[in-house]
């Protein structure tokens, strides 16, 4: 049979499962379905409005109405967030944190919880322990700041990766998945002759994937996403700039002359040649460039991210 033939009999075999159907099963369908096509609705349509918010022109945007299509095609937007002049380096640093921090924070997070899930470990309850108990409670801002001073972090590249090496969420997800994988592959490899790293790198973390890459996920956006430490350690290196921190600036920056150009821009918008920008603008094409990277990366982990989820939270 071929796959034609199989697609038509399976289209067949639907149709008359529907027709046998009871009445409350297809009201039941109906609603299902109106149900998730609404919840899709008011999912995506937030974003779908900032789009178009950052494709309109700005003047034209503080008069409100524009929904889902932009009503005043502009580039405008994009090309005062592009043409300053440190997008480009604060863009390739967040692009080298976001790779070498999710690696190694994957990496170190999955060897960590690999050695806390061996029943022979005999620490592994205070070592978890010790860890939870970093989750409720916190040094504080001064005291982390000071540790890293300390430690010789301040206006470094490494300060976005060492301090958040670690994550105890990502470390109790991985623990969670590893102890519900078959002890016999572990003891196999030992009878083989394989060490512990062995073991790690060969056998668990290949079984490992899915939460791996559920994890990788998480801290891909949050290292994408912060800029905050930024603030606080490198703000006086310009060169070590993310561009979250830059396009924070650039908002900043708006806000401070919205004041000034409000009346400029309203009575620029009625000629059609205005070359305004406006905090409502900037926020919404800021959105835009800083979700497309994500966006463009989810696609190719979802199934990964689905099931170790499932897997991970059932186990745990």
């Amino acid at each position: 049979m071929t796959d034609g033939q199989r697609a038509s009999t399976g289209a067949k075999r639907r149709k008359r499962s529907y027709r046998d159907s009871s009445l409350g099963d297809r009201i039941f369908d109906i609603c299902n379905h109106t149900f998730l096509v609404c919840l899709m609705i008011v999912t995506l349509y937030p974003f779908v409005n900032t789009l178009a918010v950052s494709f309109n022109d700005a003047a034209d945007s503080l008069k409100g109405g524009v929904y889902v299509w932009p009503r005043d095609w502009t580039l405008e937007n994009y090309t005062y967030v592009f043409n300053e002049a440190t997008i480009l380096g604060a863009t390739v640093i967040s692009v080298l944190r976001t790779v070498i921090g999710t690696v190694a924070t994957v990496f170190f997070s999955a060897m960590v919880a690999y050695t806390i899930s061996r029943q022979e470990y005999v620490l592994r309850k205070f070592v978890s322990i010790a860890f939870i108990l970093t989750m409720y409670f916190s040094g504080g801002l001064i005291p982390t700041f000071l540790l890293v001073r300390d430690l010789g972090l301040i206006n470094s590249f490494w300060v976005y990766i060492w301090p958040g090496l670690i994550g105890v969420f990502n470390l109790i997800v991985i623990r969670s998945f590893i102890e519900g994988l078959p002890e016999s592959v572990i003891e196999s490899a030992r009878i083989d002759g394989a060490g512990e790293f062995r073991t790690f790198i060969s056998i668990v973390l290949p079984l490992c994937v899915p939460v791996l890459a559920t994890v990788a996920l998480f801290t891909a956006v949050y290292q994408w996403n912060s800029w905050f430490d930024v603030f606080l350690y490198n703000s006086s290196k310009v060169e070590l700039s993310t561009l979250q921190y830059e396009l924070q600036k650039i908002l900043q920056n708006s806000n401070a002359t919205a004041s000034r150009t409000a009346a400029d821009a309203f009575a620029s918008s009625g000629n059609g040649s205005s070359n305004k920008v406006t905090p409502l603008s900037i926020r919404a094409t800021m959105t835009i460039v800083a979700a497309v990277p994500i966006i463009l990366v989810y696609p190719f982990l979802q199934k990964y991210v689905v099931k170790g989820m499932m897997v991970g939270g059932v186990k745990g």
